[in-house]
């Protein structure tokens, strides 16, 4: 088994994840890649990664590396966070990567605020930036889909610029399946992050 690699340069990625799947791994293992390819990571969540599954994440990386993740937290205002982390965006060099973990409520339609400051991270983060947001999808109650998860305001955020990714549980306790543009790939999660 090899480490998954996400492949992504500049792209703008809504993913929706079940649940307590590994949705924060995903962004830290692509944070790790993007580290690794000496470039810098801005991680935006109301709460940082747990300590112990960010250091085995990044356990390959050394410490000069690892001080190219920049975390803060969405506390207070989430217009002034989001003005903050387009300024590192533009400002700091070399930024390959920008994380919003959890930045909507877990269930519900998503609020039209945090939409609107959505749309101005996919337009002002410069082009060469991959913009990955994680938040929680929901089971479509409708019964017009069989997949275990749908990601919510899907539509709204297709307009505003972003792909919809979606991850799931698979058969067994550590398999996940990841959904990238209809395309599926069954993965593995372990220790240092996602393998297939």
């Amino acid at each position: 088994m090899e480490r998954y690699d996400l492949a992504l340069d500049g792209e703008r990625i809504h993913l929706a994840v079940e649940g307590s799947t590994g949705g924060t791994t995903l962004g830290l293992h692509l944070a790790a890649d993007v580290i690794n390819d000496g470039k810098r990571v801005l991680w935006a969540s109301v709460d940082m990664p747990d300590p112990a599954r960010f250091s085995q994440l990044f356990e390959h990386l050394s410490l000069v590396e690892s001080s190219r993740f920049h975390a803060m937290n969405f506390g207070g205002r989430f217009d002034r966070a989001v003005d903050a982390l387009l300024e590192a965006a533009t400002s700091l060099p070399s930024v390959g990567l920008v994380v919003m973990d959890d930045w909507c409520p877990s269930s519900g339609r998503l609020p039209a605020d945090r939409l609107e400051h959505i749309e101005r991270v996919a337009k002002e983060c410069p082009n060469s930036i991959t913009v990955l947001l994680i938040s929680k999808g929901s089971v479509d109650a409708s019964g017009a889909s069989n997949d275990p998860i749908v990601a919510r305001s899907a539509e709204a955020m297709q307009k505003k610029g972003f792909a919809t990714w979606r991850l799931w549980r698979g058969k067994n306790g550590a398999q996940r399946t990841l959904d990238r543009h209809g395309e599926r790939v069954e993965l593995k999660i372990e220790d240092s992050g996602f393998v297939v």
